[in-house]
């Protein structure tokens, strides 16, 4: 990467003139990046081999996720050598899962109970393998797995934009869903809808077998295991087309038979809604490129399931038939897909591909109106809730007898809980609307049961949105110490990890034996959260939100600069407020700040209180950027006007102009 100052023409410059003690969040903030930093290459050290696959053994998207978060911690400021890594380790799961790599031995892929196939990869995405990686369990090629396992691949385009094989790369996943590739023609451009809830880069996965069936119709354990089988819908339901299928019926060949090809029909074929988190593939293309087709296929595909909630009196529904027809295969019952409303966590499920798909739609468009595909559903479980004792509960799942308001453990299925914050959070973040405010108002006035100044005990990146409840609050006016406290859950975890790892002996064989996953060390949420503006992305299969975001100057690279610290300390509709500070006691940095993830936002002025001076000094920007210059030891706080969602996003960083410069397209 260039290592040079950069000079980009007429963009307004501020220059810090305060010196004074560094707050406690700017320490903290640097001293956890330094951990992390630390913590990842010793992880790399400990539990890969040279070329980067790790010496453990499991579901390709699981693998991926090992390092899903590394690319966006240099886009926030980690050192250069941590992107690095992240390309290094994406490139070498990809390569080692690849379905054209000689056999394997199979000494790396001993485990308790299954022997799971590694070829997982075929024109460097999910094959069909990636469903069947155990005769027991169809898991991994259909979107909630496949999003987490995206996500490593989604925050490369934020360290880099300009690799050509990541931008080819971009472009080929894309065209597996938009009937452009012969091999996987998972998408039909006239009704506008993915084929299964299961596709693959080989195509719709449209045949499970009786083991498959039985673990999504009746969950138990796996192979090798006693399998005690569970009543229909742990995963995915027949109801509509059965009302009411027998245990056992597995035992009898010619039932069994009847069972899994009406399964085939019934649930494999046709579109589900968790398939919109597909949308953040088709928009990284887009980052990548500007090419409009990428845009249009988001908003149209977001748009035919907007106008399906309206066919279904206001609810999504979770199947539409290859003809897209709700219910097409049963009855017209609009529930019972897999990973749909009938799921053990079906609330949980669902809504990451509604939240995802929104957030994308609006970034893509400017158009606020496609928020409603998200605010819809929320207010929908708003609407199933209960109240208990004065606490706010709502359901997890629908079914027969509608929505479930007991719930039972030994099923396996969620009873009513606190309305989660992670959507809340996300409709609010992109719309800043009073409406929105007012419905985590509602949640949070009727919340009896949880601390909203407590940022919670959550040793990882994947949550409902927990952390979420102390940010509101802290932007709301009501939790001063909240960067603090989230800085430091981050610190306390990441120690853990690092020390785990400092203090693991084992040999490389007896970590292959064992094989579990190497220790989590970088966490990205709180830095996000407190540098960025903005809620932790979406783990299943989001990409970046934020406010503002940062690049070095002086180095041409994404990230702040060493030893800056950042802190958004006010969220407005039309303006945000931004702290900076300058660590270094001798060495002057230069920041410039971005509206938005991807230059989305635009700056209209920033407004600057000096000290000792009477007033605030203003600055007309009307444009993505400004910089700030920050002298040995200086702090400031700059107000920063803003209009939203009015620009087009892009990867580009703020000297790449207005096309991204690849090598080789």
């Amino acid at each position: 990467m260039v290592s040079k100052p950069v000079n980009i023409p007429g963009i307004a410059t501020v220059k810090a003139t305060e010196i004074a003690p560094p707050p406690t969040w700017a320490l903290l903030e640097r001293k956890l990046m330094s951990l992390m930093e630390q913590a990842a290459y010793l992880v790399i050290e400990k539990y890969t081999e040279k070329g980067g696959v790790p010496y453990y053994a499991d579901d390709v998207d699981d693998l991926y996720e090992l390092f899903f978060n590394w690319s966006l911690f240099y886009a926030i400021g980690g050192d250069e050598k941590i992107y690095d890594l992240a390309l290094q380790e994406w490139n070498a799961v990809t390569r080692y899962c690849d379905d054209r790599n000689e056999p394997d031995t199979g000494k790396r892929h001993i485990r308790k109970k299954t022997t799971p196939v590694t070829k997982q990869i075929h024109n460097e995405y999910y094959n069909k393998n990636a469903v069947l990686y155990t005769k027991t369990k169809a898991s991994g090629a259909e979107w909630h797995h496949m999003s987490e396992g995206n996500q490593a691949f989604y925050n490369l385009g934020l360290g880099d934009p300009t690799i050509s094989e990541n931008v080819r790369r971009a472009k080929r996943f894309a065209a597996m869903y938009m009937d452009e590739d012969p091999e996987a023609p998972n998408y039909d451009p006239k009704y506008k809808l993915i084929k299964s809830p299961m596709q693959s880069s080989q195509g719709p996965y449209w045949e499970a077998n009786l083991e498959q069936v039985k673990a999504f119709l009746h969950g138990g354990k796996g192979e090798g295991a006693e399998w005690k089988p569970k009543p229909m819908g742990t995963r995915a339901s027949l109801y509509g087309a059965v009302k009411d299928l027998e245990m056992g019926w597995w035992d009898n060949p010619r039932r069994a038979k009847e069972v899994i090809d009406l399964f085939n029909k019934v649930v494999m074929m046709g579109d589900s809604p968790n398939n919109l988190t597909v949308t953040s593939l088709l928009s990284t293309a887009y980052l990548y490129t500007g090419d409009n087709r990428y845009k249009q296929w988001v908003l149209d595909y977001v748009q035919v399931w907007m106008d399906r909630i309206k066919q279904n009196k206001g609810i999504i529904p979770d199947n539409v038939g290859l003809t897209g027809k709700i219910g097409e295969y049963r009855e017209g019952v609009w529930w019972g897909s897999l990973y749909g409303w009938n799921h053990y966590q079906g609330f949980n499920v669902i809504f990451h591909g509604i939240s995802c798909a929104a957030e994308n739609a609006v970034m893509l468009s400017g158009d606020y109106g496609y928020l409603e595909l998200l605010r819809s559903q929320i207010k929908v479980m708003l609407d199933a809730g209960i109240k208990k004792d004065g606490q706010l509960l709502v359901p997890w799942r629908y079914g027969k007898d509608g929505w479930d308001l007991k719930g039972d453990r030994d099923l396996s299925q969620v009873g009513p809980t606190p309305y989660r914050m992670q959507e809340l959070a996300h409709l609010y973040h992109a719309s800043m609307s009073p409406q929105d405010y007012e419905l985590i108002d509602y949640v949070r006035s009727n919340d009896k049961m949880r601390d909203w100044n407590d940022v919670g005990d959550i040793p990882h990146e994947k949550n409902y949105g927990e952390t979420e409840l102390a940010r509101f609050n802290y932007y709301d006016g009501k939790n001063p110490d909240w960067p603090v406290k989230i800085l430091s859950q981050d610190y306390h975890e990441a120690l853990k990890g690092y020390d785990k790892a400092l203090n693991d002996n084992r040999s490389v064989d007896e970590l292959i034996a064992a094989n579990y996953a190497p220790q989590m060390v970088v966490f990205t949420k709180g830095l996000t959260q407190v540098t960025m503006g903005s809620p932790q992305t979406v783990y299943n299969g989001g990409i970046l939100r934020a406010q503002v975001r940062y690049f070095d100057a002086d180095k041409s690279r994404p990230g702040l600069p060493s030893d800056v610290s950042a802190f958004v300390d006010e969220l407005k509709p039309d303006r945000t407020g931004i702290q900076l500070v300058n660590l270094s006691r001798g060495e002057t940095r230069n920041v410039i700040v971005q509206a938005g993830a991807f230059g989305e936002h635009s700056f209209t002025e920033v407004r600057v209180r000096e000290k000792g001076k009477d007033g605030v000094t203003a600055f007309p920007v009307h444009g993505k950027y400004f910089q700030v210059q920050l002298p040995p030891s200086t702090s400031i706080r700059v107000e920063a006007g803003m209009k939203r969602f009015c620009n087009t996003p892009s990867f580009a960083f703020p000297w790449h102009g207005e096309k991204i410069p690849v090598p080789f397209q």
